[in-house]
């Protein structure tokens, strides 16, 4: 486990460091890298400080957080097809922010966006838990989250129907599918906070989502709180996915394929999935938006569509297989 937890730590720290060197503007690994630390009143500190390091740290920030929320919902709901948009919660922070472009809020303020996004997320996962209730078990808190993303998905068509602002819809449509371009240290700051907190509640289910392969009654005889290990999963996955669809817009696959690429590596524990899918998702969001600058520069190639491109044939590809070892 450790050996894997540092291979992929390593490969992490790779991309990150490629995706600091790599741009459209061709300047040396050295130059580049000595102008992170120097005063930024130089063309080329300015590149480096405002546009590449915030770009890279999102990247990691919205990667690992995707991984993680992935992973934790796999392990609660013991459904290894389950992934974070199935709470709704990134289609609830969508839709806080198309009405944000639809109104003017985001035109009228730097990071109304992103608060739009945030307070979207919020709002859903109050619906979902009233909804779910507090006794609830988990096809509640399922249908819940099919519910809520369904009428997040129906208000979003709606607003784009009746929109008469063809400048808004434009870039509604291109929001939604998902870029870390033009992002600042501000949406860093931004997102940081609820990122961490909710990393923090995730990683520290994993007792708890291990004792759950055994069903909810065993769980609950080993002394776990199930109520309470779900109302943790919801709004640690709501933090996490919230923050990262804000700031980065919608970005699918990463949560579904990564624990599935991770899972034959660390075994049937759930808790040990965790850490490994925080990296490996990571590693995939920091080399598809190396990848978007890489194949297509100059025609501004959106990363929800990169990531949807890897992530649906790395899923057949699995799908076969298990049909495979199942034959």
């Amino acid at each position: 486990m450790m050996r894997l937890i540092s291979l992929l730590a390593l490969l992490m720290l790779g991309l990150l460091t490629a995706s600091l060197l790599i741009g459209p503007a061709s300047i040396g690994p050295v130059e580049s890298l000595k102008a992170l630390l120097a005063p930024s009143d130089t063309p080329l500190a300015l590149v480096m400080q405002e546009i590449r390091l915030p770009r890279a740290i999102l990247a990691l920030m919205v990667g690992g957080s995707l991984g993680l929320a992935g992973a934790a919902m796999q392990g609660y709901l013991r459904n290894p097809l389950a992934e974070p948009g199935l709470l709704g919660i990134s289609g609830s922070a969508a839709l806080g922010a198309v009405l944000a472009i639809q109104s003017g809020l985001a035109a009228a303020f730097p990071l109304g966006l992103p608060l739009a996004a945030l307070g979207g997320a919020l709002i859903g996962v109050l619906l979902i838990t009233l909804l779910a209730g507090k006794q609830g078990g988990t096809l509640s808190l399922i249908l819940a989250g099919i519910a809520i993303s369904a009428l997040a998905s129906a208000m979003v068509s709606l607003v784009l129907n009746l929109s008469p602002n063809p400048f808004a819809t434009s870039e509604i449509v291109f929001w939604m599918m998902g870029s870390l371009a033009d992002r600042s240290m501000e949406h860093v700051w931004l997102a940081l906070p609820f990122v961490l907190i909710g990393a923090v509640m995730l990683l520290s289910l994993g007792r708890a989502l291990d004792a759950m392969t055994l069903g909810e009654d065993a769980a609950e005889a080993l002394g776990m709180h199930v109520a309470r290990v779900r109302r943790r999963l919801i709004i640690g996955a709501a933090l996490v996915v919230g923050a990262s669809t804000a700031v980065a817009g919608t970005i699918g696959f990463v949560g579904l394929v990564v624990p599935h690429l991770l899972r034959p590596f660390v075994g049937a524990m759930p808790g040990r999935l965790l850490p490994a899918s925080a990296l490996g998702g990571a590693i995939m969001v920091l080399l598809a938006d190396i990848l978007v600058r890489v194949i297509l520069p100059e025609a501004d190639l959106k990363l929800g569509v990169l990531t949807a491109l890897i992530g649906a044939p790395l899923f057949l590809h699995l799908i076969y297989q298990t049909r495979r070892t199942l034959a």
